[in-house]
This record gives structure tokens, C-alpha cells and sequence, in this order.
């Protein structure tokens, strides 16, 4: 029977949680890295047991955390974060300039079928690559030196590369979002980039057709489709079918569209899952009931998914990495709270139950399915 295995990354560490195919029981290890900020904790499809952490320390800065035996041990592997050539600027709050600071990785991405290729997205927004699991880094420079970034600036969070998508199809595409500047796209494997931002809307610019400047929250795509891609922005669910040429909103009946996680079932291309807040001044669910919303037509049509799922007095955060999915026949999901609840879902999304609970704020919630 397969098993499933939950990597969580939270405020103060890093949590394993593993479960037969069933889904009923849980095994909780960690935390490891305790009193640590865990951004985000994934692992690799190529060689399950390789996992990585990105450790914000303030007394050491960045960190990248690997291990090679699903997280019985670990090691402290490549720091060395630099951007590449004369780093320049880009605009603050304010519009004035300022200049590229590196922060910390918010998102680790391993190549779908090499072990040793991993990508980071950085703050400030920046894309790396490591060819030897995670030992060195280089930046990819083309999408920081992209003729638009002067002009980006921060989000609320700070300027991230948040998502990297990889095209299972296509091994030279890469897809990066970036708040708040907005969708890119390279066919190229990092060389060259190009905003794919047209038909977003946001508020504060007065340009319909600007080419960056938009907050996108989250990227989500379903491997057998990897034209079409599904976007939770900063207010707006959209949708592009042509790889980012153009997007429409699909935010339909939802009550708000505001949010930061949105995902895709594992075997229903069209069945999409987001976790709506009430607005971006209040992060929490709209009346206090923590939903998750369904659409099995691609948008437009969503349905609220609410047993097992606190519905009064709940005012905690889903963040943007905090949702992921198994690739089990009954499709599982999976978010976590900024209230250290993680939720399960072993029917795709119809019920929901806690697998933990009372754990640090959580940032990142990665899903293997194991043989």
C-alpha cells in the first residue's frame, strides 16, 4: 500500500508527517531545526528520501538544510547566495530606488527527474539554481536584469520569488511569480524571461495593460495540462489556457477573492481548490468559518467545503505555500494554518479532519506520495 508523507515548514521548525494509504493515523516527527524559521520544506520526486529545508536564522542568515534519509539527518550544504554581475536597483514603496538586498529563500524547487537539480527563489526577487543537490548556487540573472525591474517593487511580504513552476513537458520552461511585480515565463531554461501578465487587473494601477506590477499570490498547474495554469492574485482567481499570453478571472460566486493558496486535484485537471480571506487588511476567514473552496469546472463555479472545518470564531491565515495535494487514487489535500492546524482531506476536499494540531505558524505544506 502506498504511504504518504506531509513536510511542513513553520515559524519554529520543521515537521515530518507520514501515513499509510488510508490516511487515518499519523506519525509526527520533528521538530527539526526547533525555534527556527522553516520558509519552505519540500522534497524531491526523484529521490523521495532527499529532502530540503530554506532555515532563516538571525545569527547566520540563510540556510539550506538536505537530507538524504527522509530527515533522520541532516546537513547544512551551499549558502553562497550572490546576485550575479552589478546588482542595481528597483523602486521602493515610495518609487525611490533601492538597491538589491538578499533576504532569504522562499521556495525550493527540484528538477521533477533529477536528484541534484534544485531552483531557489529569493527575496529580493531572484532566481537560483543548483546542479550539485543543493552544494552551490548560481543565479539564473536574466529575469533580475529583465528590462522591467527597475520598476518592480515590494509586496506587503517583501519582494519575493514566491512560486517556480516547472513544465513537465517542456524541460528548457520555467514559470516564476513574483510579488508584487507579477507572472514571468522562460522557454529558454532561465536564460530569458518575458512578463506573461496580460488580463491582469490590479488596484493602483492605472494602466490596464501594464506589464508588471501585479501582486500574484500563487501559480498552480496540473501536469497533464501544463498550458493551462491557475493563479490566486492578491484580489482575483484567474486563468490562462495559452501559458500565460493572456488570463481571465474565474473568481465567479466565491464570496471574496482574495487569498493566497490555490491547487490543483491530482487527477482532475480542471478541479481546483482555493482558501478565500476575507480581504487583504484582514487576513482571516470571511465570518470566522474556515472554507475551502471547490470548482470542478475550472472556475467561475465554486462550491463551499466545510465538514470537519471549524465554522465559528476561526480567524487564522492559509499562507501562499501552505496547500499541496497527494497522487493517491482519492486524491488527498492538504493545507496548514497559521494557527498550526494542518488539515487532511482523504476524499478530495468532500471532509476534512485535522492531522495536527497547536504546531508553530505554518508556512509551507509539501505533499510525497510514497510507494
Amino acid at each position: 500500500m502506498s504511504r504518504v508523507r506531509v513536510l511542513v515548514g513553520t515559524r519554529k521548525g520543521a515537521f515530518v508527517l507520514t501515513s499509510d494509504g488510508k490516511r487515518e493515523r499519523w506519525e509526527v516527527s520533528g521538530p527539526h531545526f526547533a525555534g527556527w524559521e522553516i520558509y519552505h520544506f519540500t522534497g524531491s520526486r526523484a529521490e523521495p528520501d532527499r529532502l530540503f529545508a530554506s532555515q532563516s536564522t538571525s545569527w547566520f542568515g540563510q540556510l539550506i538544510q538536505r537530507s538524504d534519509d527522509a530527515g533522520q539527518t541532516w546537513q547544512a550544504v551551499g549558502n553562497q547566495f550572490s546576485y550575479e554581475g552589478t546588482p542595481g536597483t528597483h523602486q521602493w514603496y515610495d518609487g525611490t530606488p533601492h538597491p538589491w538586498e538578499f533576504a532569504r529563500v522562499w521556495h525550493l524547487e527540484p528538477a521533477p527527474n533529477d536528484p541534484d537539480t534544485i531552483y531557489a527563489g529569493v527575496e529580493d526577487a531572484a532566481l537560483f539554481r543548483s546542479g550539485d543537490a543543493g552544494q552551490t548556487w548560481q543565479e539564473l540573472p536574466g529575469l533580475r536584469t529583465h528590462h522591467s525591474a527597475p520598476s518592480w517593487q515590494p509586496g506587503a511580504g517583501g519582494m519575493c520569488l514566491h512560486t517556480i513552476v516547472l513544465d513537465p513537458r517542456d524541460s528548457e520552461r520555467i514559470f516564476a511569480a513574483i510579488s508584487a511585480a507579477g507572472a514571468f515565463r522562460s522557454d529558454d531554461s532561465g536564460k530569458t524571461w518575458r512578463a506573461i501578465n496580460r488580463g491582469l487587473k490590479s488596484q493602483g494601477i492605472p494602466d490596464p495593460d501594464a506589464e508588471v506590477g501585479h501582486c500574484v499570490h500563487r501559480i498552480a498547474q496540473h501536469r497533464s495540462r501544463p498550458d493551462t495554469l491557475f493563479m490566486q492574485k492578491h484580489w482575483d482567481v484567474m486563468r490562462t489556457d495559452d501559458a500565460g499570453e493572456s488570463w481571465r478571472e474565474i473568481s465567479g460566486d466565491l464570496p471574496t477573492d482574495f487569498g493566497f493558496v490555490i491547487d490543483v486535484h491530482a487527477h482532475e485537471p480542471d478541479t481546483i481548490y482555493v482558501v478565500p480571506i476575507k480581504s487583504d487588511s484582514e487576513h482571516f476567514p470571511l465570518d470566522g468559518r474556515l472554507r475551502v473552496y471547490r470548482s470542478r469546472t475550472g472556475g467561475d463555479e465554486w462550491e463551499p467545503l466545510t465538514k470537519g472545518l471549524p465554522q465559528e470564531n476561526c480567524y487564522v491565515n492559509v499562507l501562499r505555500d501552505a496547500m499541496a495535494v497527494d497522487s493517491l487514487e482519492d486524491c488527498g489535500i492538504y493545507f496548514g494554518t497559521t494557527g498550526g492546524q494542518v488539515y487532511a482531506s482523504a476524499d478530495a476536499g468532500d471532509s476534512w479532519a485535522p492531522i495536527v494540531r497547536d504546531l508553530p505558524a505554518v508556512l509551507s505544506v509539501q505533499v510525497q506520495t510514497l510507494p
